[in-house]
């Protein structure tokens, strides 16, 4: 029989769970001073939701990634290979030019 404490704690999973359904936002500000002269300030905003919550709150950016998704990769890469097939046709056509010339 597994051991529960008293006044039916929640398990990890549970808080886990609930704390990805509902997201928790944790924001924070450091700031370095000297003799009344700011420094340095750091900005620390860290949200922690499921996926799907994220995108409920409208946060997506991980989509547009090239190095977190496939899909920008491939977005990516088919824009370069637009681009280098672009050129060799440029190129292509300055060579045929300068062959007719010379």
């Amino acid at each position: 029989m597994a051991y529960q404490p008293e006044g039916g704690g929640a398990n990890l999973a549970d808080i886990l769970e609930r704390v990805l359904d509902k997201g928790v936002v944790i924001a924070g500000d450091i700031k370095i001073n000297l003799l009344d002269i700011e420094l340095l300030t750091i900005k620390l905003r860290l949200v922690v939701a499921s996926v799907e919550r994220a995108k409920e709150m409208g946060i997506d950016w991980w989509e547009s990634d090239p190095s977190l998704s496939s899909r920008a990769r491939s977005g990516e890469l088919a824009r370069e290979n637009a681009e280098l097939q672009r050129r060799i046709a440029e190129l292509e056509e300055r060579a045929e030019l300068e062959e007719r010339r010379g």
